[in-house]
């Protein structure tokens, strides 16, 4: 697998893929949902002891009463193409991105 590329002007890129995101820090606002294409990760449902409840569908959906909050969780990693789109528009900085070099083939 190659780690490093380049674009089309001639310049060295490295993908950097997103890894994680942390859960404590994130506040769920879906601003790097909205700038993948890759649909990379999704909106899931949090209870108040902190424990994952699933994905929201975008409907008006409680878990029975249960949701506290929500918070974004990267359940397809294998889909990032390592633009980084989404740790640039994320506002709690709460992203783990690692460099292709860095990542096992």
């Amino acid at each position: 697998m190659r780690s490093t590329f380049i674009t089309r002007d001639g310049s060295i890129w490295l993908p950097e893929y997103l890894a994680a995101i942390d859960e404590k820090v994130c506040i769920g606002c879906g601003r790097c949902f909205k700038v993948c294409s890759r649909e990379v990760m999704h909106l899931h449902g949090v209870d108040d002891a902190g424990e994952i409840l699933g994905i929201c569908d975008g409907e008006d959906e409680d878990f029975d009463g249960e949701l506290n909050r929500m918070i974004m969780v990267v359940d397809h990693a294998g889909r990032c193409i390592g633009c980084g789109a989404c740790g640039r528009v994320c506002p709690k900085n709460c992203q783990t991105h690692v460099a292709a070099d860095q990542i096992a083939a």
